[in-house]
């Protein structure tokens, strides 16, 4: 099974669990790019109010209908777990200027209109080549257009992140249930943004995200990047 077949399998997993659970989340307030209230929220996105925005890999759609509901945005979320998406309809399918899309990410962008603003909460690792994705994001950005997306750096276990794209095993969380094992790519900022330029994105800033809880030293990078 390849890591994408394995990843998706293992959200709709989750998803899956949550449902039958019926497992209410608070309502965003702002953008938790990696740990509640660490680091920027929102505001790093720039001006919301009648922008184009996708939620890349947008789970339950708990951000995606904060930006449509609390910001005036125009938001498209993509997911392709039909678990986490039926979440997300179910949930906030009713919120004006939000729609939520069942697909793969590459081949939504590579059908997608121009966006203002795209952003992904710590989804692009999951994705099956992050220079593909990077490559497609930047394809389907409006000129000037931003895309902002957090990433995993170190876990409690502080292994350093790889200086080469590979991807490697994680532990996903199940509150309640069975933790499962993703394949995902951990890589280092420097790495990172070079894919980024790669795929024609300016690089404006990188931005530490630290656990503030020291028995979870966990850690984050967030990269803002628009097209070049």
């Amino acid at each position: 099974m390849h890591d994408h077949q394995f990843n998706q399998q293992a959200w709709e997993t989750f998803g899956r669990h949550h449902l039958n659970a019926e497992t209410v989340l608070p309502e965003a307030e702002r953008i938790d790019w990696a740990l509640s209230k660490a680091g920027p929220g929102t505001e790093i996105l720039g001006p919301l109010t009648g922008k184009r925005i996708l939620d890349l890999g947008s789970g339950t759609g708990r951000h995606a209908a904060h930006l449509a509901r609390d910001h005036g945005a125009i938001v498209d979320a993509v997911d392709n777990a039909p678990a986490q998406h039926q979440r997300a309809v179910s949930a906030y399918g009713h919120i004006p200027r939000l729609r939520f899309h069942l697909d793969d990410a590459l081949n939504y962008l590579g059908s997608a209109d121009a966006y203002d603003i795209i952003y992904a909460v710590n989804s692009l690792s999951y994705l099956p080549d992050p220079r593909e994705a990077l490559t497609a994001v930047a394809d389907a950005l409006a000129p000037g257009g931003r895309f902002v997306f957090s990433v995993l750096h170190t876990t409690t276990d502080l292994r350093p992140p790889s200086t080469s794209v590979v991807t490697r095993p994680e532990t996903l969380r199940i509150r309640g249930g069975e933790d499962l094992t993703v394949r995902m790519y951990v890589l280092t900022a420097q790495l990172w943004a070079d894919m980024a330029h790669g795929a024609g994105l300016q690089v404006d800033q990188v931005i530490t995200i630290e656990s503030p809880d020291d028995s979870n030293p966990v850690s984050y990078r967030l990269l803002v990047t628009s097209r070049a």
